[in-house]
């Protein structure tokens, strides 16, 4: 077990370096790149000699854009066409014809065309493709990065109890019925069963649940979860890749692993496209060298470089990468990160969207909602009095609601707290006095009223606790973890737009229904534990729905991933974040339905700029090849082929700027 956690962190260490060089490459390349196309792109507007717009754009072609030759090699072994194969035909035959140009102006010349070079053209295209794709590669490590900071959540030592002592060990030595001590603050190394004492334990960073957890002999904890208050010691339950962390780490491997690539449209187009284009040179090349006029050769070599500079890929290469530009950048503004193109591209076709509850729907923080009084007594000044020495949760909920009714609070004596009951202590003036639930209740032997008043406050997911005042009960506090105010728009919006609203949670059927109710949610998944969360992603997904996870706790981080769009809230956890397609910055489920919106219209963009570029090429490749000029005389000088693509790609930018708005 110790070889194989090594053997992992090893892993994803080379995985997270590679990355990293392949970044820092891409970055260098990039910088250069675009230093040099700068220049060249000056220099031809200003007349520089051919010769030192050669000299520049050589280093651009063949060492900025290798990695685009693989699309050529593809063509060439496989028979299988992409966009880096168009990149590759296109500026190769822009470079190599430029390359004639400066070698042998004569042969141009010969042909009454006037020499020009189109380095620029090259060498504009291959920066600005490169740019997209290191954007991609920063993503990709973004990625990894979620399954280092689970890993993170395990702490590296334990302590032991062993003849009677405490001995500190590396986690990788525990072993399976383990006796194991926890202090306050500490992080709980396995997973396992508590043999001795009491404490609250912060579960959220696995489970998502904000309201820290009693534990008790016999009750269960997880690994990577925080000691908040008491000391216990615990039985070794599971270690090593047994433990529950460490199966929602697998899960996020395996969920980032299947999720297959989103195939793009372009690559459709230019699966087709490219082996036409081809085609078409060729045979433009063999129509006038056999029954072209004088001199033949010179015509047919011409017609056929026009054709491939005119199905250039620059229109078609922006298409997609502008419009996402001008899309995630606008979406930026309003809190929403897009992680990829891909994520925005799903977004658009969402059928079903899955909400984790806390955190997501409500506010994941507990909140003083109801104050019952049975008796002539300051309830809330009582329960503040004595809240305000603990740090629990719950207590501070209480002494919040006080001080924002002004209530001053009382002296505190004899103060106890009392794991997972609640709160005693003497108050001048009142006497004993006690906060808690009904466990302490029993215990200190308080009188308590009719319980429906609990009954009802619990049936709509609240949490009761008694003030008790003398041993005879006072009043109840209801606290609850309130739901946010755009949850229930939100959940409207997105049912009107035929968007299937589910909500996933933890909580009993009782609460978990309360809470729906309240935001107009009808399907419900109650009680599912962590692990379970991606498997009822996948039982959607099985029904034949494009399916988005919207949650905020590493628990969520499974089905964030195995979702075809995971939306992460930004107030969450990190690796909730790292392993979502999109992270909300605020807190405001508005902005999902913001997010399909916005999906949508940069999709309809993108088809709209694709639908041109393919239109510009469709309409004037067989003007390149020469069909006109049996008729007018008429022959499309390789000039007007890069003016037509410059214009192509400027109404493709236009197009693009039109998301702004």
């Amino acid at each position: 077990k110790e070889n194989h956690n090594t053997s992992k962190a090893n892993c994803a260490s080379c995985d997270a370096n590679s990355e990293k060089v392949e970044s820092k490459n891409l970055k260098k390349k990039l910088i250069i790149g675009s230093a040099l196309a700068v220049l060249i792109f000056f220099g031809t507007m200003t007349g520089w000699p051919y010769w030192t717009l050669f000299i520049l754009a050589t280093p651009v072609q063949f060492w900025v854009g290798f990695q685009f030759y693989g699309g050529l090699k593809s063509l060439i072994k496989y028979r299988a066409a992409s966009m880096d194969t168009l990149i590759s035909i296109g500026t190769l035959s822009a470079y190599f014809y430029s390359v004639g140009v400066v070698f042998f102006p004569e042969f141009f010349i010969s042909a009454g065309i006037a020499p020009a070079v189109y380095f620029d053209t090259a060498a504009i295209i291959i920066v600005l493709i490169l740019l997209g794709r290191y954007f991609e590669v920063l993503m990709k490590g973004r990625a990894s990065e979620a399954i280092k900071k689970l890993m993170e959540l395990q702490p590296k030592t334990a302590r032991i109890i062993k003849d009677g002592e405490e001995i500190e060990i590396p986690i990788e030595e525990i072993r399976v019925n383990d006796i194991l001590i926890v202090k306050p603050g500490e992080k709980i190394p396995v997973d396992g069963k508590v043999v001795e004492g009491e404490s609250e334990i912060d579960e959220s960073m696995v489970t998502g649940e904000s309201m820290p957890v009693s534990k008790g002999t016999g009750s269960s904890v997880v690994g990577g979860t925080i000691n908040k208050s008491g000391v216990f010691t615990f039985s070794a339950a599971k270690v090593g890749k047994d433990t529950l962390l460490s199966h929602i780490i697998k899960m996020v491997e395996g969920a980032q692993a299947s999720k297959a690539p989103v195939q793009r449209l372009a690559d459709i187009v230019a699966s087709y496209f490219v082996p036409a284009v081809m085609a078409i040179a060729v045979i433009t090349f063999m129509v006038w060298q056999f029954f072209g006029p004088a001199p033949a050769f010179t015509f047919a070599i011409i017609n056929f470089v026009a054709v491939l500079v005119i199905a250039c890929p620059c229109s078609l290469g922006l298409a997609t990468p502008i419009a996402v530009m001008v899309g995630s950048g606008n979406a930026a503004k309003k809190g929403i990160l897009i992680k990829d193109a891909a994520s925005l591209e799903i977004a658009s076709k969402i059928k079903a969207i899955i909400f984790d509850k806390t955190g997501t729907i409500t506010q994941g923080k507990p909140k003083a909602t109801d104050i019952l009084s049975f008796a002539e007594f300051p309830v809330l000044r009582i329960a503040a009095s004595l809240a305000k020495n603990s740090l629990h949760p719950l207590s501070r909920a209480i002494v919040k609601k006080a001080k924002k009714e002004n209530t001053e609070f009382l002296k505190v004596s004899g103060f106890q707290e009392k794991s997972g009951k609640g709160i005693i202590g003497e108050i001048d003036d009142f006497g004993s006095a006690a906060l808690g639930n009904k466990k302490l209740m029993q215990e200190i032997g308080c009188v308590l009223p009719n319980m429906e008043d609990a009954a009802n406050l619990e049936s709509k997911g609240k949490t009761a606790l008694f003030v008790c005042l003398n041993n005879e009960a006072i009043g109840i506090i209801g606290l609850a973890d309130v739901v946010k105010e755009e949850s229930k728009q939100a959940v409207e919006s997105l049912k009107n737009k035929g968007v299937e609203v589910w909500m996933i949670t933890g909580d009993n059927e009782k609460t978990a229904r309360a809470i729906a109710d309240e935001v107009g949610i009808e399907n419900v998944m109650s009680g599912i534990l962590p692990e379970q969360k991606s498997e009822k992603v996948s039982e959607l997904q099985n029904d034949g729905k494009i399916v988005a996870m919207v949650g905020d706790g590493i628990n969520d981080a499974p089905a964030l991933a195995k979702a075809d769009l995971g939306i992460a809230m930004g107030e969450g956890s990190d690796v909730a974040m790292e392993s979502a397609n999109i992270t909300l910055m605020r807190g405001d489920l508005n902005l999902v339905f913001e997010t399909v919106n916005l999906s949508k219209r940069t999709l309809r963009i993108i088809k709209q700029n694709l639908f041109w570029a393919f239109g510009y090429n469709t309409i004037l490749i067989p003007v390149a090849a020469g069909v006109l000029y049996p008729f007018f005389g008429i022959l499309l000088n390789p000039i007007f082929a890069a003016i037509a693509m410059s214009l192509s790609s400027l109404s493709v930018v236009a197009n693009s700027l039109r998301l702004k708005n």
